[in-house]
């Protein structure tokens, strides 16, 4: 039969071991985006916030990609993660470049690497 200090052990133990496989998880996306897959060819298209400057429907400000023409959201990378959105050079205040690499799936852009060009 196992104790009660046993059986707190465990669950804890289990807890801290699926919430370190969590974070690892999610770091290794990010990184990943830094990082370019040298077998795919990098584009730079037109990056901003999707509503305000590329007039697509959403629910509120969400970081798109224009590419020949059109415009898609894009998932792994948030708006957020490049500065302040609503700042003078911000996503919702201006039209930047990026280099790319991803696919679009659904009507989505799936950034794989994702880099501000200055």
């Amino acid at each position: 039969m196992i104790k009660p200090n046993q059986m707190s052990i465990k669950k804890v133990i289990l807890i801290l071991a699926i919430a370190f496989f969590n974070i690892n998880a999610f770091a290794q996306k990010k990184e990943n985006l830094k990082i370019p897959d040298t077998t795919i060819k990098i584009n730079v298209v037109e990056v901003s916030c999707g509503q305000c400057k590329f007039n697509m429907q959403g629910s509120g400000c969400e970081l798109a990609v224009r590419i020949d023409g059109k415009s898609y959201f894009v998932d792994n990378t948030k708006i957020d993660e490049h500065g302040d959105a609503h700042a003078k050079d911000g996503f919702c205040e201006s039209i930047r470049k990026a280099e790319v690499q991803g696919k679009i799936i659904n009507n989505r852009y799936k950034a794989t690497y994702f880099k501000l060009v200055p």
